[in-house]
């Protein structure tokens, strides 16, 4: 069975939006391992900050049937698709990785393009699944963030009440 990693993020009434996209997987999926949460600026668009975090589940569920859970569940929050690709969101829910499949379709990627990039993906990775490793390069996450240029991106880790 495999195991898939979310990126999970709101900057709408995000601590409500986090929560209960959290608490859909759950109930979708059952026992998540759950990073802590962290706030970044916007990238890409001037708006609010946004909470981040990653979480993680085994599921016997087809990478189509998590890609579609997962906008599933970000409609089911309001999430509005207005064809802009950096915009405010109330929950913005991105496969990271499902088990070590390395996946490229018109709709997705697999591992994510993102997780090497942005701070606000590769951190709670990392803090989940430092001994993982990427499915392409074969590093493992605590050591791409151990090498990130924490500079570019400011995260800040924050106390979330569950």
């Amino acid at each position: 069975m495999p195991k898939v990693f979310v990126g999970v993020g709101s900057n709408i009434d995000r601590e409500r939006s986090v929560r209960a996209g959290v608490a859909d997987l759950r109930a979708r999926y059952g026992e998540l391992q759950v990073s802590s949460v962290y706030e970044s600026d916007a990238v890409g668009f001037e708006g609010d900050a946004f909470y981040n975090l990653v979480v993680a589940f085994d599921t016997e569920a087809s990478v189509d049937e998590v890609v579609v859970s997962l906008a599933d569940i970000e409609d089911c929050h309001g999430r509005v698709r207005n064809g802009e690709r950096f915009a405010a969101r109330t929950l913005d829910m991105d496969l990271l990785l499902y088990g070590d499949a390395i996946l490229k379709t018109g709709s997705y990627h697999v591992p994510r393009d993102e997780i090497p990039r942005y701070a606000f993906v590769l951190w709670p990775l990392a803090e989940i699944a430092p001994e993982l490793h990427h499915p392409e390069n074969g590093e493992r996450y605590s050591d791409m963030w151990e090498n990130f240029n924490k500079r570019i991106q400011v995260l800040r880790p924050i106390v979330f009440k569950w």
